[in-house]
Parts: structure tokens; C-alpha cells; sequence
């Protein structure tokens, strides 16, 4: 990855996790790694564990963002999931759900961020 992608990637975690903050999430973890990738946020919400995959792009729309978490995406995220549930114990109670975050940067004006819960429902 180019260090302008990461950058940009970091950027938006960043701006994603204040969100999350504002919202009365709690930040669990961040950037956690596996062999099926990276979770970039595990946040909490009440009882609910919410995976964030959080998706950056130079864009005037979030909808660019949206587009790019592809069904191997989606898959590999729920791979993700599984194994944090399985490597911290936690068990089939556990409530959980996979969020996108979609953020829109555009030079000179303030980030658009769009939240969309359960995605994979979508």
C-alpha cells in the first residue's frame, strides 16, 4: 500500500473513531489483526460488540467508500469477526454486528462521514 493510501486509511480511522466517541460508542480496539486482515475498529454500543470496517476515499460522495467493501471484503470481514470472538472467548451470546463507516474527503471542506449499521444486511 502507497504511504498516501495509509495515510489517508489512518486519517479516516481517526476521524471514524472521534465519530464513534460522539456517538456514545466505546473504542474496544483498534487495528486488530489476523490472518483473514484487519479489523480497523471494535467498538462497544450497549450490549453490542460493532466491528467498524471503515473505508476512505477522495471523493465528493460516500457512496465511492460504500461500493468498494465487495462481497470478498465482506467475507473476509466476517472470517475477521469469527476469529475475535473465538481468540478473546467470547461466546455465542455475544451480541455483535459489522459496521461500515463510509468517509467522503474533499480538499478544503470538512469530511463527510456516513454510518451504516449491520451492513452486511444491506
Amino acid at each position: 500500500m502507497s504511504n498516501s493510501r495509509q495515510r489517508t486509511g489512518d486519517y479516516g480511522e481517526r476521524l471514524a473513531a472521534e465519530y464513534l466517541r460522539q456517538q456514545h460508542y466505546r473504542i474496544v480496539d483498534t487495528k486488530w489483526r489476523c490472518a483473514y486482515g484487519e479489523i480497523d475498529i471494535v467498538a462497544q454500543k450497549s450490549e453490542t460488540l460493532v466491528f467498524v470496517e471503515v473505508r476512505t476515499r477522495r471523493s465528493r460522495l460516500t457512496s465511492v467508500a460504500f461500493a468498494s467493501v465487495t462481497p470478498a471484503k465482506q467475507e473476509k470481514l466476517v472470517r475477521a469477526v469469527h476469529t475475535y470472538l473465538h481468540e478473546h472467548k467470547l461466546d455465542e451470546q455475544t451480541l455483535w454486528r459489522i459496521d461500515v463507516i463510509a468517509i467522503a474527503l474533499v480538499p478544503g471542506r470538512k469530511p463527510q462521514i456516513d454510518h451504516a449499521e449491520d451492513a452486511l444486511g444491506w
